[in-house]
């Protein structure tokens, strides 16, 4: 996050004064230089992840800025947990407009010298910028995995077991809660979808029986749907899914009981930020065994098949959705 020669003096004591705290690692230099460094760990592959937040489309401008940095490393965190990989540490750049101030600055470093801490994953640097749009956050994070170990979208074979971690849907209702959506939900069902929209919980601790025991895996960021069809294209594979067997919250159920078009909405919405993985049956009870350990809720949901595609099967059929996943463009 350190600044070229001609940079403003009032952004190095920016950087200093609220990301500084965060960069605990030797390697990072105290933000003073234009570049950090780090090794390796023995015998390891490096994963690189990079992931972007903006304001209006991921998260609300009026967001607590610390829910919004958290969420920013959570998204990148998701994905390194789907590979099997630890964390290492990351790079943060930022685009600010000028309404931002300290108060807003503040709050953003206490989120994520918190989950820094929480998740073991120092900040190495990254970059500050003025823009006249909203608030943008780009977060590159790398981690490590035995060396030739990490776990690939590619990889699922017939007879393979598909498995979901915690429950799909909540933060695309949630989202919809925000936006003016009414199902009659008690206020703490509506807390808890709109949580889940607001702070991803990432399962890292699942990484290590991921890595361990998945033939395939990917973290459903646009949608359990979309992201299941990207995986089984990768793995030249399909997929049936038992629509009554993926996990939903009680709060999403109740959503789902008093509009069944939210059923769509809980499979295609995205922002989910679970671990989707394939397992050998032969695996199963193994990666089973190791999700109790890591206190991490997993669900069978599905088997893979050769072929091409994926089946969502309701009540014997199969569903058509209007759009399977989110996507940007």
């Amino acid at each position: 996050m350190g600044g070229d020669s001609d940079k403003l003096s009032g952004e190095d004591r920016l950087i200093a004064h609220y990301f500084g705290p965060v960069a605990a690692h030797p390697g990072a230099l105290g933000l003073s230089d234009d570049a950090a460094f780090i090794a390796a760990p023995p015998d390891c592959d490096l994963v690189l992840k990079t992931d972007a937040v903006v304001a209006g489309i991921h998260f609300f401008p009026d967001d607590a800025a610390r829910t919004v940095a958290a969420k920013a490393l959570r998204v990148n965190l998701s994905d390194l947990a789907a590979k099997g990989a630890t964390p290492l540490g990351f790079l943060l750049s930022l685009a600010l407009p000028s309404g931002v101030g300290d108060a807003w600055l503040s709050d953003f470093a206490e989120g994520l010298r918190g989950d820094a801490v929480l998740f073991n994953c120092p900040l190495f640097g990254g970059d500050t910028v003025r823009t006249t749009g909203p608030v943008v956050i780009s977060v590159a994070m790398f981690g490590s995995v035995p060396r030739g170990a990490m776990v690939r979208r590619a990889g699922a074979a017939a007879g393979d077991l598909v498995f979901v971690t915690g429950s799909i849907g909540d933060a695309a209702l949630g989202l919809a809660l925000r936006q003016g959506a009414d199902w009659g939900l008690d206020p703490a069902q509506r807390q808890h979808l709109m949580s889940r929209y607001l702070l991803p919980q990432p399962r890292n601790a699942l990484a290590d029986a991921v890595r361990r025991y998945a033939s395939a895996a990917m973290d459903v960021s646009d949608g359990l749907a979309g992201d299941l069809a990207k995986l089984c294209r990768v793995s030249q594979v399909s997929a049936d899914i038992d629509v009554s067997r993926v996990p939903l919250s009680a709060a999403a159920q109740a959503a789902i009981a008093a509009d069944p078009a939210m059923r769509e909405t809980a499979l295609t919405g995205g922002d989910d930020f679970e671990i989707l993985c394939t397992v050998p049956p032969a695996k199963a009870g193994d990666f089973r065994a190791a999700a109790r350990a890591a206190g991490v809720a997993v669900t069978e949901i599905g088997t893979i098949g050769a072929g091409e595609g994926a089946r969502f099967l309701h009540e014997g059929k199969a569903l058509a959705f209007r759009r399977a996943a989110f996507s940007h463009f």
